[in-house]
């Protein structure tokens, strides 16, 4: 017989406790996590200066203009969006406009966005199972390194798991009650998760629609007409923004950044979509994923979220999650259709399995802080899971003492992995969990409490460790990895290109008067990353700039970042973010030139190409960025032909009102 009760109550703890005792602990328990977790999330943020450059550039141009904020565009002249939905910029550019345009309003928003999704979902776990369970679930995703790492910068993807977990809550709340409101606000929540970062958003919905479909207490007919209502609120919530983009006349808008054609549909369905799972995506560098080798962006297969670039980030408590969740599913599987308990193992479980699969064997451009979108249901399965077995130990101690020895087996190879940091964590961890693990087995009494301790201090060491050491060292770049470096790890640090390449590494030179690239003074930076100009860079472009709609012009978007950022003027991103997007041709450059519409035009400064050659990853001498190949080295070849060239801070600096001649 199970050790869950066969019914439809949704809290059965093996020992009640009174509720005034339960107050007790756990209202402070809560205060201290969130405290913490504002603590470790805020602690000297503005050491990140910009972060990522290109984000930080698009929520200058919407503090200047409400039609860049809308669009999401990189410049306030509106020449080319960012290749994401603007929703998590939105957030920034409110910020920015009310406390100014500063590190602080930039990066501050995702932090207060996580420690919100601590809270939330803790409340989400809580009201299944029981505040210990949601306590555990709310620390794992705290201290979980890539969730450090997002949630202290300007990416989309603290936004986006802030949301997914709201979505989750609202399931939660409709499985309670089967109200279609809560059905309606879980589409909503998706929706606007879209609008953060599109297609993302809706790997977990086939997970919450089935798991709805199946376990809620309520007649089908209702059921299938309540989720309908899901998606329509999902389509409105997500879709009216794709709409304004789409019936606004291509004139009258800024290009859509990443697209080939010009097409948010295109950006939606293929850069920011299918592409990224099958590798089939025009406009991107290359994503040399595909298979099972190793490529640009990393091997594919089962053990993806285990390797060197993504273990440190994300897979600290992944296979105790697998274990505790395997192991509830088959708990919970002869209780009653309705049983929440069981239908919010599905939810959690699923989200879990199918995020990890499409993560492990998407082909197209992966980064390891993706994964963040993994933490909420890993915190979730190992509080679910440990809370559960714990109440039933006497049953499932070496269960409890098996998955110990897994995570305790895991960290030792994680830490291992940077021998010459922190060396003696490793050893602690070890001896620490060898007795958690045999002490969970035998023991009774006070031993078993302190068994219970230990067991969570081991497993929470790594990653606790890891997110201090990203909250200290403040990673940049648009490629930013969390923690120490890594041996054999090809992006953030320790990875292949050194300061600059993939992202600068942890604990680069930062400057502290203003906010700066994490790159350093001086050039323009390169596909990846982004430079402060030199001050006299800066003084030329800034004199008479009000004068032209650009100050200057630059292929990819990145290279053109610093110099927005420094000069708070737009600059026009030849090619968008990767250099390759096909706008503006030389004819139309030409006439923006003819029209004195543009001042400069930069050229690649102190960039080489990385692999290839000329024109390889990067791009190739005199084309300015990765997109030297296309339309970026076209408009280079001209202007090279009819301007002249003058250094200026190591950067190639053409005067466009000055033709050859004249």
């Amino acid at each position: 017989m199970n050790t869950l009760t066969r019914t439809n109550e949704h809290r059965a703890p093996a020992v009640p406790l009174p509720v005034a005792r339960r107050r007790d602990w756990t209202r402070p328990a809560l205060i201290a996590l969130l405290g913490a977790t504002a603590l470790l999330y805020l602690w000297g943020l503005g050491a990140s200066g910009w972060a990522n450059s290109y984000y930080s550039a698009a929520v200058q141009a919407a503090t200047k203009s409400w039609k860049a904020l809308v669009f999401g565009s990189f410049d306030s002249s509106n020449f080319i969006t960012v290749d994401k939905s603007p929703g998590a910029l939105w957030v920034m550019d409110l910020f920015a406009r009310v406390f100014g345009l500063n590190a602080w309003s930039i990066l501050v928003p995702q932090a207060i966005e996580g420690v919100a999704a601590v809270a939330l979902l803790y409340a989400t776990v809580k009201r299944v199972f029981s505040p210990a369970a949601g306590l555990i679930a709310g620390a794992v995703l705290a201290l979980t390194p890539v969730a450090t790492l997002m949630f202290r910068y300007n990416n989309p993807d603290a936004l986006l798991t802030l949301l997914l977990i709201g979505a989750a809550y609202a399931l939660v709340r409709a499985l309670e009650d089967t109200r279609t409101r809560w059905l309606v606000a879980m589409g909503a929540l998706l929706g606007f998760a879209f609008l953060a970062k599109m297609l993302q958003a809706f790997i977990v919905v086939p997970v919450f629609g089935l798991v709805y479909l199946f376990a809620a207490d309520t007649p089908l007919r209702r059921r299938i007409v309540q989720l309908l209502a899901a998606g329509a609120s999902m389509l409105v919530a997500g879709g009216w923004w794709v709409a304004v983009v789409a019936l606004t006349p291509a004139s009258a808008r800024p290009f859509v950044g990443g697209s080939q054609n010009n097409s948010i549909f295109n950006l939606i369905f293929g850069y920011n979509g299918f592409g990224r799972i099958t590798g089939n995506e025009r406009g991107s560098v290359g994503g040399f994923g595909g298979g099972t080798g190793a490529g640009r962006w990393g091997a594919t297969g089962l053990t993806r979220l285990f390797n060197a670039e993504i273990g440190g980030q994300i897979s600290w408590l992944l296979p105790a999650a697998l274990v505790l969740g395997s192991a509830m599913v088959l708990l919970t599987v002869r209780l009653h259709r309705t049983d929440r308990r069981r239908a919010s193992v599905l939810m959690w479980g699923g989200w879990l399995v199918l995020t990890g699969l499409v993560f492990s064997l998407a082909k197209g451009i992966f980064h390891p802080y993706y994964t963040v979108a993994l933490a909420p249901a890993v915190g979730a399965m190992v509080g679910i899971g440990a809370v559960t077995f714990w109440k039933h130990r006497a049953r499932y101690s070496y269960l409890l003492s098996g998955t110990v020895l897994v995570s305790t087996w895991w960290s030792f190879v994680l830490l291992g992995r940077s021998p010459a940091w922190m060396p003696w964590l490793r050893g602690l961890v070890l001896v620490g969990g060898l007795f958690a693990a045999a002490a969970l087995a035998v023991s009774r009494g006070r031993l078993l409490s302190f068994a219970a301790f230990a067991a969570v201090a081991v497993a929470l060491a790594g990653p606790a460790a890891y997110s201090i050491e990203t909250a200290a060292n403040a990673p940049g770049g648009a490629i930013p990895s969390a923690g120490p470096a890594i041996a054999g790890a090809r992006f953030g640090p320790g990875g292949p290109g050194g300061p600059g390449a993939f992202g600068p590494p942890s604990g680069a030179a930062q400057g502290t008067a203003a906010p700066r690239l994490r790159g350093g003074p001086g050039g323009l930076g390169g596909l990846l990353d982004a430079r402060t100009p030199d001050a006299s860079l800066a003084k030329l472009l800034g004199a008479n700039a009000h004068s032209y709609e650009w100050v200057a012009a630059t292929t990819g978007a990145n290279s053109g970042a610093g110099v927005q950022l420094a000069t708070g003027e737009p600059v026009l991103a030849i090619g968008g973010f990767n250099g390759t997007d096909p706008t503006p041709t030389l004819a139309e450059f030409q006439s923006l030139v003819q029209q004195e519409k543009i001042h400069y035009f930069l050229s690649g400064g102190d960039r080489g190409p990385v692999g290839g050659g000329p024109g390889g990853f990067f791009g190739g001498p005199g084309g300015g960025g990765p997109g030297s190949s296309g339309t970026g080295s076209t408009i280079s070849t001209w202007v090279q032909a009819n301007y002249t060239a003058q250094t200026v801070g190591g950067v190639t600096v053409y005067d466009l009102t000055k033709p050859k001649g004249v």
